[in-house]
């Protein structure tokens, strides 16, 4: 039996980083390129490079109030340290986006991964 890659980040706190934006069930760019070991730089650079597959039901990018109603939900703290500003407002993929990404990055770790983000997804709908 072939050997599970490991994630970067445990696999529970996939929940945690899943947005509900726009009546969507979303995760940021910063979030999958964490989940997919790549800086978030790079993964955005692929996304770029492969526009033609992600129409606007798979991505969005966030508006400025959107982007900060994220960041309030995910601290209390908002206030970002020296160097650390937001100078482009991320985009959001839904599932079928985040899987789309796992492709482009073009690795088995990240067939693994997506499977993972998109069973967490589902679960969590359901519970929802």
């Amino acid at each position: 039996m072939p050997k599970k890659p490991k994630s970067p980040i445990p696999i529970e706190q996939i929940d945690s980083m899943i947005h509900t934006i726009r009546g969507v069930r979303v995760m940021l760019d910063r979030d999958l390129a964490q989940i997919y070991g790549v800086a978030t730089r790079v993964f955005n650079q692929a996304v770029k490079r492969n526009k033609a597959r992600f129409p606007e039901d798979f991505m969005f990018q966030l508006t400025r109030k959107e982007n900060d109603s994220v960041l309030r939900s995910r601290s209390q703290n908002v206030t970002l340290k020296r160097g650390q500003n937001i100078k482009y407002l991320p985009y959001a993929f839904t599932e079928y986006g985040a899987l789309m990404a796992a492709n482009i990055l073009n690795s088995a770790n990240e067939h693994f991964r997506s499977a993972r983000v998109c069973k967490n997804a589902r679960s969590a709908a359901r519970h929802a």
